[in-house]
């Protein structure tokens, strides 16, 4: 019998990058899920601050070569695999010389917000979902962790709704600790539109351009929602959103292993 497949999409993920605690969440749960019969994939941003010698990262030519059209320009995606050290499980990096070259992440080195960020999001968030595709591995669980993902689960309910790669994907989504207090630019609620399945009413929740805001999208139109961190502010607003889907509490971190594989086996059923 054919594995089902889950796929974490990340901005952070140790030993790569680790930002908040979503790095370590992931690291942690990657390797235990694939032990405990998921197939398991990693998707994340190849930042300029991730050492490609270091961690053994080699460009996939066979996947590399798609242009992703943002705005009406091209960008290239380069894309480069390595394996998570200790495990049997593969870590594709999506690099794109203009978004991710910088050895930075969020900010520069002034502190100030990176006023591309919005960009460099769509750019990441759409990448994922052609390389899923280029791929030719259907995931059953797609699993998003931090507000750079939150785009995801919009896409995934619009633009690519109808592609068959998709047809059996349950969209989870991970809400964790504010982690930006600055605003998208303003830009973004145009430059997110990427074809003609994406209407401006899908993007309205995305409005005040915050972080918040981001957390409120990806839950929306999320299939399941996770709370990944302990402290989160308006937790009332968010458990609206979440209504009657699939919801698993915030768990410690020495207990996550088992509840997180019991929430997605509930999941497949």
């Amino acid at each position: 019998m054919e594995k089902k497949k889950l796929l974490y999409v990340t901005q952070e993920m140790d030993p790569y990058l680790v930002l908040t605690e979503a790095g370590n969440i992931v690291k942690r749960l990657a390797p235990y899920i694939n032990d405990s019969g998921l197939e398991v994939r990693v998707l994340m941003p190849r930042f300029g601050i991730i050492n490609e010698r270091r961690n053994r990262l080699h460009e996939v030519v066979r996947l590399s070569g798609i242009n992703i059209i943002i705005d009406n320009d091209d960008y290239p995606l380069i894309i480069k695999v390595a394996s998570l050290p200790g495990a049997r499980i593969q870590v594709y990096f999506l690099d794109n010389e203009e978004f991710f070259k910088r050895k930075t992440v969020f900010h520069d080195d002034d502190e100030k917000f990176f006023d591309d960020n919005a960009e460099r999001m769509v750019f990441f968030c759409k990448a994922t979902l052609e390389t899923v595709k280029k791929f030719g591995w259907h995931p059953n669980i797609i699993h998003c962790h931090g507000w750079m993902t939150s785009l995801i689960p919009v896409y995934m309910k619009t633009q690519f709704a109808k592609d068959p790669v998709f047809s059996n994907t349950k969209m989870v989504y991970s809400i964790y600790e504010k982690s930006f207090t600055e605003k998208l630019n303003k830009n973004f609620l145009k430059t997110a539109l990427i074809g003609d399945d994406i209407k401006e009413k899908d993007l309205a929740v995305f409005k005040e351009l915050t972080n918040d805001a981001l957390t409120l999208a990806g839950v929306q139109f999320a299939d399941a929602v996770v709370q990944g961190s302990d402290n989160i502010k308006d937790m009332a607003a968010i458990k609206k959103a979440i209504g009657k889907k699939p919801f698993l509490e915030y768990q410690e971190l020495d207990n996550i292993l088992p509840k997180y594989a019991e929430f997605y086996q509930s999941l497949l059923l």
